[in-house]
């Protein structure tokens, strides 16, 4: 009797899944353990295998679909059965299993029903955005279909004599190209505006002398090997103080759903990463009660993570309070959106020069860190949110101060 596939709930968060890439083909013999397709959240990209050894009979979901967890995706069973009973809401066989032996494919692209070249969202894309005629590629996908991997093929070997590329890949004067926001560039934009619209959102700058900071990242760079300081950032320094400074204001380090405000003892703290996926928000547990050399690491650790696809969901949920870092940019401050249901997150901008004065009424000028807080004005003031950028502006300044404590 022929199974389902079922898309996978991957954490407790997360609803739907987008499949990235279909690894078999409908008639393909599948083992148990195959990987059938990869598939991504706005947290990480993971692999669906075969519950079953037998024939994929059918895919119901094509490259590219939004697919809510525990939907059926695929059926797998013997050559010839029936697969319609195992479709979930809003599915369609987009392959099926030959009836025959399968003819050799052939050069030319499948053309759709209503004589339309087939080709998936991410192959359109991909071909805009390298020049790639579409008319005259063979589509490895289901049905024919023209998928990213068969455009990112020609785009690196060049193109078969029957094609020609465009003279120059940069756009013409007055060109206008359309690019489809899909997967997790869609998730992210959906859940940004949604942040803005359901919550009142305030955001507070200020900055912090940043000369203990740099003295000591000199110091750590400089350190024996043995200690494991040498790789410790800018970065990881401010998510220690951080760490210290939240517990000290607990309305900060809460979530904030409906009616109810959970505030939370320990200071889970997510950062967020820039992937080429787009941005991932890792969280280190803990972290009050983590070292700066632990923080450092676990940070190393989960950004590796983002960027390599091996991150898991556990590793993504359950923060407290974000931290995210422009000043690698050059960005002094910025107006970060908050992570909801979390009511705070710190954006870091880059150390600048800055005037101060001195006792004498002299100005002097000295490197100092950019800080800009956004909390849910709905359920902090804005003066609790003014103390804690004070106090964390006082331990960044004294910062050597701050680790003896």
């Amino acid at each position: 009797m022929a199974i389902s596939v079922i898309m996978p709930r991957q954490g407790q968060s997360v609803e739907s899944c987008i499949i990235v890439s279909w690894k078999k083909h409908a008639g393909d013999a599948v083992k148990a353990g195959d990987i059938l397709c990869e598939v991504e959240t706005d947290k990480a990209t993971f692999e669906v295998e075969s519950p079953a050894e037998g024939t994929l009979l059918a895919i119901f979901h094509e490259q590219g679909a939004d697919v809510p967890v525990l939907t059926p995706i695929a059926a797998i069973g013997k050559p010839g059965e029936n697969t319609d009973s195992l479709r979930g809401p809003g599915a369609a066989s987009v392959a099926t299993a030959p009836a025959a032996a399968a003819t050799p494919p052939s050069s030319a692209p499948a053309p759709s029903a209503d004589g339309k070249l087939k080709a998936s969202p991410r192959a359109k894309a991909l071909a805009a955005a390298t020049g790639v005629p579409l008319a005259g590629l063979r589509g490895t996908g289901p049905g024919g279909r023209i998928i990213e991997r068969d455009v990112a093929a020609v785009s690196a070997v060049g193109l078969p004599p029957s094609l020609t590329r465009p003279t120059s890949p940069s756009m013409a004067t007055g060109e206008v190209r359309e690019v489809k926001v899909t997967g997790i560039r869609k998730i992210i934009s959906e859940r940004m505006l949604a942040s803005l619209q359901t919550t009142a959102q305030l955001t507070m700058h200020t900055t912090a002398d940043a000369r203990v900071l740099q003295s000591m990242r000199k110091k750590f760079k400089e350190s024996p090997e043995p200690m494991g300081l040498r790789d410790v950032t800018i970065n990881d320094m401010v998510l220690y103080a951080v760490s210290r400074v939240l517990p000290l204001y607990p309305d900060l380090n809460a979530l904030f759903a409906g009616d109810t405000l959970r505030i939370h003892a320990a200071v889970h703290l997510g950062f967020a990463v820039d992937t080429p996926k787009g941005l991932m928000v890792p969280v280190i547990k803990n972290a009050h009660a983590l070292s700066l050399r632990e923080i450092a690491r676990e940070a190393a650790r989960l950004v590796a993570g983002c960027r390599d696809g091996g991150i898991t969901p556990g590793e993504m949920t359950g923060g407290t309070f974000t931290v995210t870092n422009l000043g690698t940019f050059g960005v002094h401050g910025f107006t970060p959106v908050l992570n909801v249901p979390q009511v705070g997150i710190l954006g870091v901008g880059a150390i600048v020069p800055g005037p101060v004065m001195g006792a004498d009424d002299a100005v002097s000028f000295i490197p100092q860190i950019g800080l800009s807080l956004t909390i849910n004005h709905q359920v902090v003031d804005g003066a609790p949110g003014a103390r804690f950028l004070q106090a964390l502006a006082a331990d960044i300044a004294r910062f050597d101060l701050l680790l003896a404590k």
